[in-house]
């Protein structure tokens, strides 16, 4: 069986900090830290200051401070608009 992933991109407005298939992603928001996994429901939240972790297969985590930012989740696609 296939291991399942969600694809993300981590941007600003100039430069994009991460972009590709990770099999979670972790951060904070207003009810507290949280995970993002394959087949989560469509979520949209604000980020608060803390870190953004990224985990993929076989490589480092990608760990990133994020002081605010924007979090949309829809069909296994993560995307992170940072106002860094």
């Amino acid at each position: 069986m296939a291991e399942q992933t969600v694809q993300v991109k981590i941007y600003a407005p100039f430069k994009t900090y991460f972009e590709g298939p990770a099999g979670s992603i972790s951060a904070v928001n207003d009810t507290g830290p949280f995970d993002i996994l394959a087949r989560h429901k469509n979520f949209i939240c604000l980020l608060k200051p803390g870190e953004i972790k990224v985990r993929q297969k076989d490589r480092p985590d990608f760990v990133m401070p994020v002081s605010r930012g924007v979090m949309h989740v829809r069909s296994d696609k993560v995307t992170v608009f940072l106002d860094v």
